[in-house]
């Protein structure tokens, strides 16, 4: 079929799937260096647990057969070394049929840890990762020319990413449509970066273009995707602009940076140069890719109806392998940050002279003096769920006695994923949590204070609390009172 495939893609195709080997080295690093405090078999959402309770069918994984946290470590480097193979252009050295066995392995291995990982892996990035990655299954590799429908999925799914959160916007805050959303944005994102201050800080008027332009290229650029080359090549251009302004200003995991990885199957025509005819897939290939193909565009009923929908959902997964799904991001902007403070003491009674000390975190904001830092596509989950409880503590219902009772007992495992423990040699005997309001300091007061942010007491979220000392066993020989 002359029609199947084209070598004009080879660069597209090189680029997308280097780019997302890479971002699946990020994921499968986050889950190895996280998961023991967060889903472990001591972790604050056990696997064990959540496996027993919810059937295979509804979240197929490997951790339904077996899990330790020994199992679940080795699966998650195994994904990084996978994932850095094909990085560095195992799937194109090897046979056609073994180049989709390792990009369905990468795949079928992270679905097997985003299945699992409960409210932790909730974020639409995951399934954003996984419906790449099951795609890039169907591109071929250097030994064949890149099938077309496949790469016009790519484009699919990259109109899906910009235009529902396009439409989720409109639909959404009225400050997208009177053009102030970045009024706030910048300051109560939930993970600022080290610019986000200089950005917030830009004049009121050009928030209002950064808002118009964000309608521009999710609302009206998307479109013209399906358009011949050029103009697809240079809409396709436009995203990848308007996603690294976003990657400058905060820090949104590998969100961004999936999109620009989709961005650049369809701008790298615009520079790639004549590529010698590669030869034709074989039969088997062709049939395989045609099947999947249909499977998408059935699948992609629903998604495709919930953009047209009054109600639209967002970042939305339809079945359990992840493989077509709903996209958006930031319906609604908070105007006032709420940050959650959790501090401990080593007094052995609580009162107005009790000495507290604070937890520092690495992405969250704490400590007023520390400039956020850039740690984007890499993701530090417990940093961004806490900005969710600092909203409502409905967020951490399933989770947060557990991070503060690890905390009381020095748990290692919880402590790896803060940047400072201030009792390293004894655990606390009092926890608390409180929730401060956080703004960014102006141009005046962090001249006057070398703070980055100014913060105000807003309430008590957990009361002075230590671990129930259970009281000692009766001896067996003691006389029944």
């Amino acid at each position: 079929m002359a029609w199947f495939s084209d070598s004009g893609y080879w660069l597209g195709r090189l680029v997308f799937q280097r780019m997302l080997a890479v971002l699946y080295v990020v994921a499968f690093l986050a889950a190895v260096r996280q998961f023991r405090a967060l889903i472990g078999a001591r972790g604050m959402l056990p696997v064990p647990a959540y496996v027993a309770t919810v059937p295979f069918r509804a979240a197929p994984s490997v951790f339904h057969w077996h899990y330790s946290d020994r199992f679940f470590a080795l699966w998650s480097w195994s994904g990084v070394l996978l994932a850095a193979a094909v990085a560095a252009g195992a799937a194109d050295a090897v046979p056609l049929w073994a180049s989709m066995v390792l990009w369905a392995v990468l795949w079928a291995m992270y679905l097997s840890i985003v299945n699992v990982g409960q409210t932790w892996y909730s974020f639409g990035w995951e399934s954003l990762l996984l419906e790449a990655g099951s795609l890039a299954v169907f591109l071929g590799n250097a030994e064949t020319a890149p099938p077309v429908t496949v790469m016009w999925l790519l484009r699919w799914l990259l109109f899906r990413v910009e235009f529902g959160a396009g439409l989720i916007k409109m639909r959404g805050d009225t400050c997208w449509r009177d053009l102030t959303c970045l009024y706030y944005h910048h300051e109560t994102q939930p993970m600022p970066g080290p610019l986000s201050w200089f950005f917030h800080h830009l004049p009121r008027p050009l928030h209002r273009v950064e808002v118009a332009a964000n309608h521009v290229a999710q609302l009206a650029v998307p479109v013209l995707l399906f358009t011949p080359q050029p103009i697809a090549g240079w809409a396709a251009v436009a995203m990848v602009v308007t996603q690294l302004w976003l990657v400058l200003s905060g820090n949104f995991a590998w969100l961004n940076w999936v999109t620009i990885t989709l961005a650049m199957s369809a701008a790298a025509p615009l520079w790639a140069r004549p590529a010698p005819p590669l030869p034709a897939p074989p039969v088997w290939f062709e049939v395989l890719v045609l099947l999947a193909t249909a499977g998408v565009l059935a699948l992609s009923y629903r998604p495709a109806r919930n953009l047209l929908a009054r109600q639209q959902l967002m970042n939305t997964s339809y079945e359990s392998l992840h493989l077509v799904n709903s996209y958006g991001a930031f319906g609604s902007i908070t105007r006032v940050r709420r940050e959650i403070v959790v501090e401990g003491t080593a007094d052995a009674v609580t009162g107005p002279e009790t000495t507290w000390h604070a937890y520092e975190f690495h992405g969250k904001p704490g400590e007023v003096r520390r400039l956020p830092r850039q740690f984007a596509p890499y993701h530090l989950r417990l940093d961004w769920l806490l900005w969710f409880v600092a909203l409502s503590a409905s967020y951490g219902a399933s989770w947060f006695g557990g991070f503060i009772e690890r905390l009381l007992l020095n748990d290692r495992d919880t402590l790896r994923l803060i940047r400072r423990n201030p009792f390293p040699d004894r655990p606390p005997t009092y926890i608390r949590a409180r929730i401060y309001r956080y703004r960014f300091t102006t141009w005046r007061e962090l001249r006057a204070t070398g703070a980055w942010w100014h913060r105000t007491f807003v309430r008590d979220l957990l009361p002075p609390t230590r671990l129930e000392v259970a009281p000692a066993p009766e001896d067996e020989d003691d006389p029944p009172p």
